[in-house]
């Protein structure tokens, strides 16, 4: 085929951090996700700006999960769960991985089935720690109690 036959492609480059996550993404259909969350340390305060001068906008409980949107000179700006971003020094999350129930109650179950038998319940904001990765829409979560089970991946935030 001669070259004035051929079609033009142009070559679009993705940021570094975009091709990971396309790279790793499973086949099928495509779902937006965080690319890092991590969870409030003590007395997380979320900032309007990334200085300690700045204005606090309010304080998120222990555990709460936040997603990394950007990083910038030790600071975070974060995504909570209602959707407002605002900063936070770097220092004050930890990367022990929680889980928020979004609705207004969910059973958790002892296997990833949802005829499987309940373990407990757990209202809208009750904060779990995740265990583990989600897989085929359920998540694997213990409560501060320390009861564990499986959530569905739907009714959390933080994955």
């Amino acid at each position: 085929m001669n070259s004035a036959h051929r079609p033009s492609v142009t070559k679009l480059a993705a940021p570094p951090a975009l091709a990971l996550v396309l790279l790793g993404a499973p086949a099928g259909p495509l779902f937006a996700q965080g690319i890092e969350y991590l969870s409030a340390g003590t007395a997380t305060v979320l900032r309007d700006a990334p200085s300690p001068q700045s204005r606090a906008l309010f304080m998120l409980r222990p555990g709460t999960p936040v997603e990394i949107v950007v990083a910038q000179d030790g600071w975070l700006r974060v995504r909570e769960s209602g959707g407002t971003l605002s900063w936070v020094e770097r220092s004050a999350l930890s990367t022990r991985r929680t889980v928020m129930i979004t609705v207004e109650r969910a059973t958790i179950r002892r296997a990833p089935r949802e005829d499987a038998p309940p373990s407990f319940e757990a209202v809208r904001n009750v904060v779990l720690e995740l265990l583990g990765p989600p897989a085929l829409g359920w998540a694997p979560v213990r409560h501060a109690d320390g009861l564990e089970g499986f959530v569905r991946a739907a009714e959390v935030w933080g994955l």
